[in-house]
């Protein structure tokens, strides 16, 4: 039985059927340099080759930028499972991705909050 607009993916009873790190195939760094911050959006390009499920979720949740840290949060994934799927769709031209503004000062306690609040809005 899955949990509501889950999917296949998530067990009411036994939680996530897939192990995360399946779904990036082991790889466990990106192949492009992410920032927690950094703003991925989809370009409109169709991706050659076979992307799977959470790759097309994950450039679904782009339409729009958004940073990689709300990437994972709705695709319930580890940040660094969630940035190997984007780098790969970053590198097929499915994805542009834009460090953060704030790059010289990455740890500015004020921002944090910011994006702590975003999220929690949004989930």
């Amino acid at each position: 039985m899955t949990a509501a607009g889950d999917g296949p993916w998530l067990d009411d009873a036994a939680g996530r059927l897939v192990r995360p790190f399946t779904v990036s195939n082991g790889r466990t760094r990106p192949t492009v340099a992410l920032d927690l911050m950094s703003q991925v959006r989809a370009t409109g390009a169709t991706p050659l080759g076979y992307l799977g499920p959470e790759h097309a979720q994950a450039l679904d949740l782009c339409r729009a930028p958004v940073p990689v840290a709300e990437v994972a949060a709705h695709l319930r994934l580890p940040v660094a499972v969630t940035k190997v799927l984007l780098a790969d769709l970053v590198e097929c031209g499915a994805l542009t991705d834009k460090p953060p503004a704030f790059h010289h000062n990455p740890t500015d306690r004020a921002l944090l909050e910011a994006v702590l609040d975003g999220l929690r809005r949004q989930l």
